[in-house]
């Protein structure tokens, strides 16, 4: 019987009664609803023969509803308010304003690039729901292929093939030294980094982008590797390590800069080599289609590799 009324029973009754239980006349919830009154007059008697029994008493004082009727109402105001809410989040969803995104990105980059996105993303949208991951590239690659992320910002693994992925590259990603301000060399102007590998370093691990970068240069220059060196990839422990103004840390420029602008104990050194990383990509799955949100992300995103790439205009 509770299958034959759900399957009889429209949205146009439940409007209906909810309409007449607020106003009281019948009428006046025509009126309401943009309807004639003999149409709410067949809605009410169509609904009143589903159910099988009088949803409102007729009294001096207006329509009121009855055990059964009040029922339905309550039941009715829950529904209606649930495709309200349904039909909100489709239109938030529909045209970007609303949804989850799920981003992934290597330190420099999500300080780089990702938080300027998604700034202007919740300015636009601020009901997008955002999840941002900072990790190793490899990790955010296959993150992105078992579809944890929308989009990555990372570096293709050695081997993996970009056959299945949409790429756009972004600039090429300078390494700052940062120190304690009261490092031995914070106001020394023209370092040579062969000057600073005796001292105590923090780096990523071995086969990370920038202690491979770093180490290229250092044997560029004939210089020898740091020999006291502590592996991290955790920016927390990086700055907890340089309180101590013996420690120097290889980081992307933007985090450098970012850390130096909002740590006064902390600077950058001025070294006269240039560290250089390869530049890593925005990845997506090429045969993903993207959320209306995680698309204007992604639009976004582009946007800021690009003005990155094309550089400060001319004046």
């Amino acid at each position: 019987m509770s299958d034959l009324l759900a399957r009889r029973l429209q949205i146009r009754h439940f409007r209906l009664i909810v309409a007449i239980a607020d106003l009281r006349q019948l009428s006046l919830a025509a009126e309401a609803l943009g309807i004639t009154q003999p149409a709410a007059s067949r809605a009410l008697r169509e609904l009143e023969e589903i159910v099988g029994a009088p949803a409102f008493d007729r009294g001096p004082k207006g329509m009121t509803p009855t055990p059964l009727g009040a029922g339905l109402v309550r039941h009715a105001r829950n529904l209606l308010d649930e495709l309200s809410e349904a039909a909100l989040e489709v239109d938030r969803l529909r045209t970007g304003s609303g949804g989850v995104v799920r981003i992934g990105a290597v330190t420099g980059a999500a300080v780089g690039y990702v938080v300027p996105a998604i700034q202007q993303l919740k300015a636009a949208a601020p009901a997008v729901e955002l999840h941002v991951q900072v990790a190793t590239s490899e990790e955010l690659v296959n993150g992105l292929v078992a579809m944890r992320y929308d989009m990555v910002l990372g570096r293709l693994p050695p081997g993996l093939s970009s056959r299945d992925l949409d790429l756009v590259p972004a600039k090429g990603e300078r390494v700052r030294l940062i120190a304690n301000a009261r490092h031995r060399a914070a106001a020394a102007a023209g370092l040579s980094l062969a000057e600073l590998t005796g001292d105590s370093w923090v780096v990523q691990g071995p086969g990370a982008p920038i202690r491979q970068a770093l180490e290229q240069t250092l044997r560029e220059i004939g210089a020898p590797l740091p020999g006291n060196v502590t592996n991290t990839s955790s920016l927390l422990v990086i700055l907890a390590l340089l309180r101590d103004p013996t420690v120097v840390a290889p980081v992307a420029e933007e985090v450098a800069n970012l850390i130096v602008t909002t740590a006064s104990d902390l600077c950058r050194l001025d070294i006269r080599e240039t560290v250089a990383v390869s530049p890593y990509s925005l990845i997506t799955l090429r045969a993903r289609r993207l959320s209306p949100a995680a698309a204007r992300c992604h639009e976004l995103l582009c946007d800021v590799l690009r003005s990155r790439r094309a550089g400060p205009k001319a004046v």
